[in-house]
């Protein structure tokens, strides 16, 4: 879908430059997505993996990020072995929804209700990153929390458009619970993509 040199803004390499590759096609829909024009994976041009890689390769960051939509509707083998090789840290961000694939330096996975994730996926994840919409949504979270390995970084992240009323909550729920870290979408405060 799109393709952009800027910073992380989110979880444990926030603020680290990142070069980002969207990819179409999404089965999941959450209402609240902030990129819907991902989800028609038809309405986006198909690019030469060799391409990507060339792009992502004249910035000088090293760590490359593949989201979406939902990445995993695709096989991303080839696309993280030539990010390898032009010495790129792979990064992906899913829903973990559909079965793995890609060789990964760092997952972090958002389990969404609407689709849930895989649980071979789970306890592959690096970090665990749950979007807070409401109250229920804390519990979803300690599922998949029980779920995630040992050593798996935990955030709530409130979903943008209700972060004032949602932002107090999940500090709240972190002073009790301080297994959880507070995930703010930086990139839109500081207004990159």
């Amino acid at each position: 879908m799109e393709r952009f040199y800027t910073l992380q803004g989110e979880g444990n390499y926030q603020g680290q430059a990142a070069y980002f590759i969207r990819l179409g096609g999404c089965d999941v829909g959450c209402h609240w997505c902030d990129v819907k024009d991902s989800w028609d994976a038809s309405r986006h041009p198909l690019l030469a993996i060799s391409d990507l890689v060339k792009d992502a390769a004249v910035h000088p960051g090293r760590i490359a990020v593949i989201t979406g939509g939902e990445p995993l509707m695709h096989n991303l083998d080839a696309l993280t072995d030539a990010l390898h090789k032009e010495g790129f840290r792979t990064h992906m961000e899913t829903s973990g929804s559909s079965p793995l694939s890609g060789h990964w330096d760092w997952i972090t996975l958002s389990p969404k209700k609407f689709k849930a994730p895989l649980p071979e996926i789970c306890g592959l994840a690096h970090e665990l990153k749950v979007v807070i919409f409401n109250k229920t949504d804390f519990a979803w979270a300690e599922k998949y929390a029980a779920l995630a390995g040992p050593h798996c970084k935990l955030y709530l992240q409130p979903e943008w458009d209700r972060a004032a009323e949602i932002t107090p909550l999940i500090i709240d729920y972190i002073k009790e619970n301080p297994q959880w870290q507070l995930s703010l979408q930086v990139h839109k405060y500081i207004n990159v993509p």
